[in-house]
């Protein structure tokens, strides 16, 4: 980056071209970028100047970023276009075949999404050499691309495939299985006597005949609470399933939905509006520790404390969402999910690190959580919510063999 730079010139070097190429790439990749932020971008630029890196950084993430979740995306494209060396070996490493040796775990990919905005041109030699889709007559009549897309993990998707998944996800059938409570309802083919509507009807028709009242147990959808991690590791999970959250929630009612980091906040009423993407809008102006650090125990002691009662009554079912990593290592987290797990119906922890088949809870938080959930169930594909929106329609009664076998 050339230094010394006066505002209101470029060096000659075509500084404000360079801009508009990086607004494109970032359009590109999903952030919504019109003429207008480029407008401010140059004029924001050649006011601060560019002396100093972090100053150009800064400047550009003020015009460019509106949301917390397009953080990441940015700090990447900024380094890979503006040249950090470490990350845009990483990038190239992800356009030119390389060979990574079994014993060294790779680093973190970088977003798909930046991938395909900033090398098209890898991105359409791909596709050329992808075989053209083909239609399988079975009975889904399903496209070969939309199997793969089921099978292929949230985190490596691409903008376009991103899209596709959450548009699968709102299409998809929502649970709707239907639970037993403690209160009657009158029914003709009622295994119990209504004693008290009987003696009422036998009132009013006389003593000759004395009709029967039958009743049975009432049948209601049963509460559902999903508590979302929204730290660094679990990002892009999180993101998905909002969009699960936001078409559960808008299909019916009783659906309490908190995210977590390191606080605690609830975000039902938000996701009570129609339109999904104001709702995700709403959603990230309210909440402000995203892709932050896990603090699991204080989280769920605040919930325990300030939220459980009021949205955990009538056999309430809880989806905690979270890979397990905790910033207190494990502080007060074992106290906590039993009292959770006491006062729900059932508990179903859904963790991403699952999807690994050499996955052992080796962190105390893990450990913490597993002897007090009632199902244990990766999420990190389409084909894993559709495994848990079945397990949702089952009455599921509290079988802790899979979770204990670490034990």
């Amino acid at each position: 980056m050339t230094q010394g730079m006066s505002p209101g010139h470029d060096g000659g070097g075509g500084l404000v071209p360079n801009l508009m190429h990086f607004a494109r790439a970032l359009r590109a990749a999903g952030l919504p970028i019109g003429p207008g932020k480029v407008l401010d971008a140059i004029r924001a630029v050649r006011a601060v100047g560019v002396v100093d890196r972090r100053d150009f950084y800064w400047t550009l993430h003020a015009v460019f970023v509106n949301r917390v979740d397009q953080r990441e995306l940015f700090d990447q494209a900024f380094h890979v276009f503006w040249r950090n060396p470490r990350i845009l070996e990483r990038m190239m490493a992800l356009v030119l075949p390389a060979v990574v040796p079994p014993q060294q775990a790779p680093a973190k990919a970088l977003s798909q999404r930046l991938v395909d905005a900033l090398y098209p041109r890898a991105d359409a030699r791909r596709n050329a050499k992808r075989p053209p889709p083909h239609l399988d007559f079975d009975a889904t009549l399903s496209w070969s691309d939309q199997e793969r897309l089921q099978h292929k993990d949230f985190e490596t998707m691409s903008a376009h495939e991103l899209v596709q998944a959450k548009a699968a996800v709102h299409a998809m059938l929502l649970p709707v299985i239907r639970v037993r409570s403690r209160r009657f309802r009158t029914h003709h083919h009622g295994a119990r006597i209504d004693m008290r509507k009987t003696l009422r009807v036998a009132l009013r028709a006389g003593a000759s005949t004395i009709p029967l009242v039958r009743k049975r147990l009432r049948e209601h959808l049963p509460p559902m609470v999903l508590l979302c991690d929204i730290s660094g590791s679990m990002s892009q999970y999180s993101r998905i399933l909002l969009h699960f959250a936001h078409a559960v929630t808008n299909d019916r009612g009783r659906v309490s939905t908190f995210l977590f980091g390191t606080r605690l906040t609830n975000i039902s009423r938000y996701l009570r509006e129609r339109d999904v993407d104001l709702a995700l809008d709403k959603v990230s102006n309210v909440v402000e520790d995203w892709d932050g650090g896990t603090r699991i125990g204080r989280c769920l002691h605040d919930f325990n404390r300030y939220w459980s009662r009021r949205v955990l009554a009538q056999g309430a079912i809880v989806l905690l969402v979270t890979d397990g990593l905790d910033r207190d290592a494990g502080e007060g987290l074992q106290r906590e999910m039993e009292r959770l797990h006491k006062s729900c119906r059932r508990l179903i922890w859904l963790n991403p690190l699952l999807r690994y088949e050499d996955f052992q809870p080796i962190a105390l938080g893990m450990r913490a959580i597993l002897p007090h959930v009632d199902d244990f169930r990766s999420i990190h594909n389409l084909d894993s919510l559709i495994d848990l929106v079945a397990a949702l329609n089952r009455p599921g009664p509290r079988r802790p063999e899979r979770a204990t076998q670490w034990q």
